[in-house]
């Protein structure tokens, strides 16, 4: 290995990691005045469905042209088969609704384009380690694009470097035990309308598929992005394979035929971590500090908010000293967030436990009130309290369901 440069530049924040997380908290952080570099591994693009709902775009300026599709419905594919359309305009409030896809490649570059357009340094490197000078300022030690060690100084770092983060399990207690779920998905050129395998595929519909030969304890899916899908699994159960269950997957869905463009696959958190600071100069934000939300796998928004929050803690600690200001980003996040991840997770480990629950599951989707309030709250990013007899109706229903009162029903 060749020599380290000298250590001689320091920076107000480094942060590590330039997916949605890390690069919205640079670019905030920029536009705040403060000196930033934004330093993101080559090569890495993470397996996702890349779904954004209409406040992720409204909230953080996202362009029409990074948008590849426009999703009007879901639809919900139970282990019997059973088939139900969720439309995204079924209820007040979300007529001409749809959910944003994009190609995360494209998407997270522009993301980290931005961040430098407004002031951030980028830099290509893998993180290495995280030290102290003599005077106690962080030293973060990367591996250029060359494969030379560098180091910077920092006053403050981000650490936004993906589930089962460096950074984390260096500087922050509890850092290296994440729940994961693994997720592996190929993205295959969308069919061709009029061909056989566009019989049963809409490009403005995803499939969520319930099985448990797909997986044994989440879903797979059928996502368009406009030219391409992404047609993925994920699953926790160590030697199970994802791959096997996307070549089902493809199979079931008429895909198999469509070129694949490329593979890719990572864990993906589905708990947020109980501490995200060191109090003292490191904060978590993203896949690193486990906000992905659990039963639905999404997470660029949840990355997004808490890379923003992240960005706000740190200008705080910065302008104050105050080592405990860092520690706000993960309060106000689970302030927002935190009781639909809580939700979400029990849902997660009932209903995805057999495929006699994922049935059930499925028939529960039918309700309009089901629809209404999941799309209601999947679009606005908040639980909706305005029609309480709805959530009454909910609430009794599924416990008809839970306790085997209630048919699953048929299609």
């Amino acid at each position: 290995m060749t020599s380290i440069a000298c250590a001689t530049q320091t920076f107000d924040v480094v942060v590590i990691g330039g997916g949605p997380a890390g690069a919205t908290a640079a670019t905030d952080l920029a536009r705040a005045g403060r000196s930033v570099l934004l330093l993101d591994r080559a090569g890495r693009i993470k397996p996702c469905g890349g779904a954004i709902p209409p406040r992720l775009v409204e909230e953080f300026a996202i362009p029409d042209t990074l948008i590849v599709a426009r999703i009007k419905s879901a639809r919900m594919i139970s282990p019997s088969n059973r088939r139900v359309d969720m439309p995204i305009d079924a209820g007040a409030g979300n007529a001409g609704g749809f959910v944003g896809m994009v190609d995360r490649e494209v998407f997270d570059e522009w993301l980290r384009e931005r961040a430098a357009a407004v002031g951030a340094t980028r830099r290509t490197g893998t993180f290495e380690t995280f030290e102290r000078g003599d005077d106690g300022v962080a030293q973060i030690r990367y591996l250029d694009a060359e494969g030379t060690a560098q180091v910077v100084r920092a006053r403050a770092v981000v650490g936004a470097d993906g589930a089962r983060s460096a950074v984390a399990k260096q500087c922050i207690p509890g850092g290296d035990e994440v729940p994961c779920v693994f997720a592996y998905h190929e993205i295959v050129k969308s069919p061709e309308p009029g061909s056989k395998a566009a019989d049963d595929f809409d490009p403005t519909r995803c499939d969520v598929i319930y099985r448990g030969k797909i997986s044994p304890d989440f879903y797979g899916w059928v996502f368009p992005h406009g030219p391409h899908t992404s047609v993925g699994a994920g699953t926790m159960i160590k030697g199970f394979s994802v791959r096997t269950a996307v070549d089902q997957l493809r199979a079931d869905a008429g895909l198999s035929g469509c070129e694949t463009v490329r593979r890719e696959g990572a864990p993906i958190p589905l708990k947020p971590l109980c501490k995200w600071d060191n109090d003292r100069d490191v904060v978590l934000a993203g896949d690193a500090a486990g906000v992905v939300a659990p039963a639905s796998g999404e997470g660029i928004y949840y990355a997004m908010a808490g890379g923003r929050m992240a960005a706000e803690a740190v200008h705080e600690f910065l302008r104050t000293g105050d080592a405990r200001a860092l520690r706000s980003a993960r309060k106000q996040f689970m302030a927002a967030h935190g009781r639909v991840f809580w939700i979400l997770g029990l849902m997660q480990r009932f209903w995805y436990s057999s495929d006699k629950r994922r049935e059930k599951f499925v028939s529960i989707c039918r309700d309009p009130d089901v629809q209404q309030l999941t799309w209601q709250s999947y679009m606005h990013k908040k639980l909706v309290r305005s029609r309480p007899l709805a959530h009454v109706r909910i609430f009794f229903k599924d416990l008809g369901h839970l306790f085997g009162l209630l048919p699953a029903e048929k299609s």
